[in-house]
């Protein structure tokens, strides 16, 4: 299916319409299964308390939301915010098979134009999802709005190894995803594009950069699998300039 004549955001949205039913299946088979390992490290340094009101943008099929919502109890909230309805559906059934409906709530929005006041939440969450939004930069700055003084943001993302060898191996398994997918899923082409924002998208270095640029402080980072993923973590400071 061509994603031309279309604006960028809804190519994006058709996008992730037609991979929803399988973007889990493809996450293990794309990455080997490691993401569960990277997310369960970017848990263990999260400050998430009991009680913390969190969001989770580009919350997809709800992974991440699930997990956030077990660290915050039954006295925490977790949004879990996407702009596509079909992967929110996928989400919802998680959710609710996982028992968590009391302190979950699914909504369909805009990354880069968030529906919430200034300050708003404790922590803020992104997964692999700044990549695929027109502006990571006017992403980074809503969170930085919508989150309080002291509070956290992290987001987990691909990114580019900078060792050379490790970098033309992981440009070959790039390569090699978009046939992996047309075997396991019959999908090809959403599968190129999701390969191509994955190879284009910043380093480690840069991305902690762009934290910095839109206000953030106490910015750190954690690189896996030799540079092919990231975690970075940040704080919005109490005295803003």
């Amino acid at each position: 299916m061509s994603l031309t004549n279309q604006t960028p955001e809804s190519q994006v949205q058709s996008l992730f319409k037609r991979v929803a039913a399988n973007y889990d299946q493809m996450n293990n088979l794309i990455s080997l299964g490691t993401h569960k390992h990277w997310r369960k490290v970017a848990m263990a340094r999260l400050a998430i308390k009991p009680g913390s009101f969190v969001l989770d943008l580009c919350c997809g099929t709800g992974d991440w939301t699930i997990a956030l919502a077990k660290a915050v109890g039954p006295s925490g909230q977790v949004v879990g915010l996407d702009f596509s309805r079909e992967m929110l559906s996928v989400a919802k059934k998680k959710v609710a098979s996982a028992g968590l409906n009391d302190r979950v709530t699914l909504v369909q929005g805009d990354a880069m134009a968030l529906p919430y006041a200034n300050n708003h939440f404790d922590v803020i969450t992104i997964g692999f999802g700044l990549r695929n939004v027109p502006d990571a930069n006017q992403v980074l700055r809503e969170m930085y709005r919508v989150v309080r003084p002291g509070g956290q943001v992290a987001s987990l993302e691909t990114s580019q190894p900078t060792h050379p060898v490790v970098k033309l191996g992981w440009k070959i398994y790039f390569k090699l995803i978009p046939m992996m997918t047309k075997l396991a899923v019959h999908n090809y082409q959403d599968y190129v594009y999701l390969e191509q924002t994955a190879a284009n998208f910043v380093n480690a270095k840069q991305l902690a950069a762009m934290y910095a640029k839109a206000g953030f402080n106490r910015i750190a980072y954690q690189t896996f699998d030799m540079g092919a993923a990231a975690f970075h973590s940040a704080r919005k400071p109490y005295t803003q300039s």
